[in-house]
């Protein structure tokens, strides 16, 4: 491990990483959510983890950088980047062509696909005749918004600022279904006790103009960072940093082509 990997974390207010050769170096300020097991959450002492969490604190020691994580609610994330609130947002961002138009993106860090959840035996038609007025979940400003308008349009869509919000409102029959990413709906839902009586229905859905095409780190636009974080996912890919964090969380190579 060479002395830029070498990184020592603080909190002060919010949560700090340093690189033992930056301790002055410029810092670094990444947006996360902090709601979305397990790519970015909240530890009982107030701490955050996950994969998302991670691969910031990861990027940030191989720029050689202080890194500060800002925790933001999801729908509020890319009006806080424009604000300054914070300079790249870390949270499971699907690059779509809406978003581009108000942001840059990095080139992508993880590439999975999304699918429905409901209870056991459910055998809803995923048309949009099949599901005229059955409630839906999801998060609110993201692609499952994009793909449920365009595809469900006559659907009951309820959006909502977290995704444990949208689980507890599936377990308790306010929903008649969700829809999110699958490894975070597995390892998140399924595969808790919460999610007991629940599994996939359908098949991994495909809409690049609504879903993207993978996911990436977003930035300010033409903010030269968006290539500095390219070229940092490239680095720790080859180093071998990125499938030491992708084997913490996940049984498959998340990274896609």
């Amino acid at each position: 491990m060479t002395i830029k990997k070498t990184i020592l974390a603080t909190v002060v207010g919010a949560f700090t990483l340093v690189g033992a050769q930056s301790a002055t170096a410029e810092v670094l300020r990444m947006g996360v959510e902090g709601a979305y097991p397990p790519f970015s959450q909240k530890e009982a002492d107030g701490t955050l983890s996950g994969f998302d969490i991670d691969i910031a604190l990861a990027i940030c020691a191989e720029l050689e950088r202080e890194c500060e994580l800002v925790e933001q609610e999801w729908d509020g994330m890319i009006p806080a980047l424009i604000a300054r609130k914070y300079d790249a947002i870390v949270a499971s961002m699907s690059i779509t062509e809406d978003r581009r138009q108000r942001v840059d993106f990095s080139k992508s860090y993880y590439n999975t696909p999304s699918r429905f959840i409901a209870a056991e035996g459910a055998t809803f038609e995923l048309t949009q005749e099949g599901t005229a007025g059955l409630a839906i979940g999801v998060l609110r400003g993201t692609t499952l918004q994009c793909y449920v308008e365009k595809h469900m349009p006559d659907a009951d869509l309820r959006l909502y600022n977290t995704q444990e919000d949208v689980f507890a409102d599936l377990v308790t029959g306010r929903l008649d279904m969700q829809l999110n990413n699958t490894l975070q709906a597995i390892d998140g839902f399924l595969n808790t006790p919460q999610g007991a009586g629940f599994a996939f229905l359908g098949e991994n859905l495909d809409d690049v103009d609504c879903l993207g095409e993978g996911t990436g780190i977003a930035t300010r636009k033409d903010d030269p960072l968006a290539d500095e974080i390219s070229a940092a996912i490239l680095a720790i890919r080859e180093d071998g940093t990125y499938q030491a964090i992708n084997v913490k969380y996940f049984d498959i190579d998340i990274f896609g082509e």
